[in-house]
């Protein structure tokens, strides 16, 4: 039989042993906040009305907003979750890229975008992130800068070129608004023209109620609580809605509104109700914008620098930089806006962006009128393009 003989180590290979342990400790220790630093992939909420719609039998058609509602729809994947895009219009026709505004997804602007495709130019509209059925990033402010990112995902995701110089009309409706004044502060040249529909960007502050700063402000309620107060909030109800913060006085209830002259039994507040159910990023997503879009008080940010922008372009000589070639931006405002305030609009933006800087037209009605009547102001739109006069 074989025998074997153990050894204790000896004093000297135990202190090697424990050098070694120590050091390897150290070194972790050391690499380890490098390690939790490395980027991990953006997380998203999924929009569930996405999959709902598809498993639902027949056709969705009697949604609120169903899926194909508009002619080229797509679902577009992207790193910040996939986001709901239609297109549609002659190929050759003049582009136009349409935003909706912060509550309401884009279905809102269905009569608007058929008149502009029926006078044949190529539209385009899209879910804002964590509106109907686009997903919702999550641990990423809703700024201008996210908004703008989603814009050029969107826009590139297009069969047909929507860049280059004067490439496309930009029109955005309410919190739209503020965001299209954004990018063509920053991305003039993209653009043939800038049409804004009741924007955010130069609301007072003094529209603001003590509630919605109080709800708003970050950090200043505990996170679950601002949340579930938000959401009981933007339920809709009479007297207040996601796009018409409590407190306004308004001729009309903006959730009463129907989303299209074609299904006047379908009205805002259904959409947002759905909405609500179907995609749980949205409450978030809406909080996070509020706290970090360019909504108030924009006037020495955006706004200067469209100023300088617009007039650049109106210049003279070789220099003069590609897009908005007019010079100015067509701004479309409501008789009784309680939001969109018709007399501070119009000196706030002439101060700002210039007496020749901005056309301005009056439609009656309400903070909805984008949605109410969506081709009226198309048809206003388009003749400011045109350089003719409203009649």
């Amino acid at each position: 039989m074989v025998q074997h003989q153990y050894r204790l180590p000896s004093g000297r290979a135990v202190e090697c042993t424990i050098l070694a342990a120590a050091a390897c400790l150290s070194l972790y220790l050391y690499v380890r906040p490098a390690l939790a630093d490395v980027p991990k992939p953006p997380r998203t909420i999924r929009a569930k009305a996405r999959e709902a719609a598809r498993r639902l039998p027949g056709s969705p058609a009697a949604l609120p907003y169903p899926p194909d509602v508009f002619p080229g729809a797509r679902d577009v994947e992207t790193e910040y979750g996939t986001i709901k895009v239609f297109e549609w219009g002659p190929e050759d026709g003049e582009k136009v890229l349409l935003m909706h505004g912060i509550g309401t997804p884009c279905v809102a602007l269905g009569d608007m975008a058929k008149e502009f495709a029926g006078r044949g130019r190529r539209v385009m509209l899209f879910d804002f992130f964590g509106r109907g059925y686009s997903d919702a990033p999550l641990g990423v402010p809703y700024d201008d800068r996210l908004y703008a990112t989603q814009i050029l995902l969107v826009l590139a995701s297009s069969p047909l070129p929507w860049t280059g110089s004067s490439a496309f009309h930009l029109l955005g409706y309410s919190l739209g608004g503020a965001l299209a004044a954004s990018f063509a502060a920053y991305h003039p040249h993209l653009l043939r023209s800038l049409t804004l529909v009741c924007p955010g960007g130069l609301v007072r502050a003094s529209h603001v109620s003590w509630r919605s700063r109080l709800l708003y402000a970050e950090g200043v309620l505990p996170g679950w609580l601002a949340t579930a107060l938000a959401r009981r909030r933007l339920e809709p109800r009479r007297g207040a809605s996601a796009d018409v913060p409590e407190g306004q006085d308004a001729d009309v209830d903006f959730d009463e509104v129907p989303v299209s002259a074609e299904r006047a039994d379908v009205k805002v507040g259904d959409v947002v109700r759905w909405q609500m159910g179907g995609n749980e990023g949205f409450v978030g997503a809406y909080m996070s914008t509020v706290r970090n879009a360019p909504i108030y008080g924009q006037h020495d940010r955006v706004w200067k620098r469209l100023g300088e922008q617009l007039s650049q372009r109106r210049g003279h000589g070789d220099d003069v930089p590609a897009g908005l070639e007019s010079g100015r931006i067509c701004l479309i405002l409501a008789e009784r806006d309680p939001i969109v305030v018709k007399e501070e609009w119009i000196e706030d933006s002439k101060a700002v962006l210039g007496e020749d800087g901005v056309e301005v037209h009056v439609v009656s009605g309400g903070h909805e009128i984008a949605i109410s009547k969506g081709r009226e102001v198309a048809d206003v739109a388009m003749r400011a393009w045109n350089g003719k006069e409203k009649p």
